[in-house]
Parts: C-alpha cells; structure tokens; sequence
C-alpha cells in the first residue's frame, strides 16, 4: 500500500515572542487573507459575500461578528483577512466582476501591544499613528524600514502588522529593537 506524505507550512515566526517595559510582540495565528479588487458597481455584491460591508473611505477598516476583517488598501482594492472562515468560498458567490488572490501563503502578521506600542511601531515607520489621525479602526499600507506593510490599528494600544513571509524576521528584529527603546 502506498503512503502520502503531506506538506505541513511551518509559521515564519513560530515560537517567536519578544517584550520590553509596556510592548509585547508575538506572531498572529495563521490566517486566510485574500487581495481583493472591485470596481464601485462590483462593492455592494461582494461585501454582501463576505458578509461585511467594505471599507470606501481611505485609511479604514472593517471587522464583522465573526472576526473577518477587510481593510481598505485604494480605492479599489482590499486585504481581506480572516483567521476562521475561507474568503475564497464566500467570493466564489458573489456573481459580478472581481478579482480575488488568496495571498495566505505570502503573508503573515506580528501583533504590535501595549503602551509602548506605537512609540515602537513609529521608531520604523514614517506614517503618523496618533490617535487623532490613527485611531482604532485605522488601516495604511506604509514602509517600515525597508519593508512595505499594512498597519491595522486594532485596539486603544494594539497594532496589527502585515507583512510579506520572507521578510517577518526582518520585521520582528527591527520591531524587537525598536521595543528596548520606545520606553526607556
């Protein structure tokens, strides 16, 4: 009898935990994320797919009761993100013209928390995340370092940030030494 051997994707960041005096950084769970284009006669259709209504305003995000998040990227474009249910399958309904990438294999995210954690995230970052131009529910592609990421500000002091597999060790040094300084 023959035997299959079945390939297992190990976590970039798995294990991986850093803290300092008010910021912990920890790996988020796996999730399934999807890059999302649709045209305005499109949005209504596609949001009622997925259950939630899409973000049209810059900079913004949006969380429905399950957890599925989707965050406004342009103005024709969404990261869907959703650490529960499958986006590809509810899109799959959505009978208009749209573009949906499953992009779970490139992506992954560190969770930014604490007080110290936008002092941490803007020692890399050139964006302002104050609160009165960043606020809870706020969502921007942007650089950090070297790298493009997307911030999701997910709490008073809880950040969330996107970034490519490849470069999450990269990102977790950077925010882990970022972190020994933001409060000291």
């Amino acid at each position: 009898m023959a035997k299959f051997a079945q390939a297992v994707r190990a976590e970039p960041l798995a294990g991986r935990v850093s803290s300092a005096a008010g910021v912990a950084l920890t790996p988020a769970v796996p999730a399934n994320r999807v890059s999302l284009r649709a045209g305005p006669e499109s949005v209504k259709a596609v949001s009622k797919a997925l259950d939630l209504d899409l973000p049209l305003q810059p900079k913004t995000s949006v969380r429905n009761a399950r957890g599925r998040l989707a965050v406004w990227l342009g103005p024709d474009e969404w990261l869907i993100i959703d650490e529960a249910g499958d986006p590809m399958m509810d899109l799959a309904k959505a009978k208009v013209l749209h573009s949906a990438v499953d992009i779970s294999h490139r992506n992954t995210a560190i969770l930014v928390t604490g007080e110290g954690a936008r002092p941490t995230l803007e020692s890399g970052c050139p964006q302002n995340l104050g609160d009165a131009v960043f606020p809870v529910g706020a969502a921007s592609r942007t650089v950090m370092g070297k790298i493009e990421v997307v911030i999701i500000r997910t709490g008073e002091t809880d950040f969330r940030v996107e970034c490519w597999r490849s470069f999450s060790d990269y990102a977790f040094s950077l925010l882990s030494e970022a972190a020994k300084d933001c409060l000291a």
